[in-house]
């Protein structure tokens, strides 16, 4: 089992930055894939950006140039960096872990852009 611990949500105003980090824990033997999903209301979840075990990167076309995801491997955690933050990036983000056998996913942090 692996356990995903998302942080550094908030409420913040348009324009400004936050920093979510997910710590990962348990039985991890090797470096995975991680990436970082949010849904907003009535919405489905959907990818923000991902990274690979070795530090590709990858962005959804509504974040990129803004959001910055990095990893950490020696503290198995990984970051998203999120810049010029608009009312429509409001969602509770999540922390996926791409397993060998299955994914894991963190409890969601709530991130709340006001305008």
């Amino acid at each position: 089992q692996v356990q995903l611990v998302e942080s550094g949500g908030g409420l913040v105003q348009a324009g400004r930055s936050l920093r979510l980090s997910c710590a990962a824990s348990g039985s991890i033997f090797s470096i995975k894939p991680m990436g970082w999903y949010r849904q907003a209301p009535g919405k489905q979840r959907e990818l923000v950006a991902y990274i690979t075990k070795d530090g590709g990167t990858n962005y959804a076309d509504f974040v990129k140039g803004r959001f910055t995801i990095s990893r950490d491997n020696a503290k198995n955690t990984v970051y998203l960096q999120m810049n010029s933050l608009k009312p429509e990036d409001t969602a509770v983000y999540y922390c996926r872990y791409y397993g060998s056998v299955q994914n894991y996913w963190g409890q969601g942090t709530q991130v709340t852009v006001s305008s």
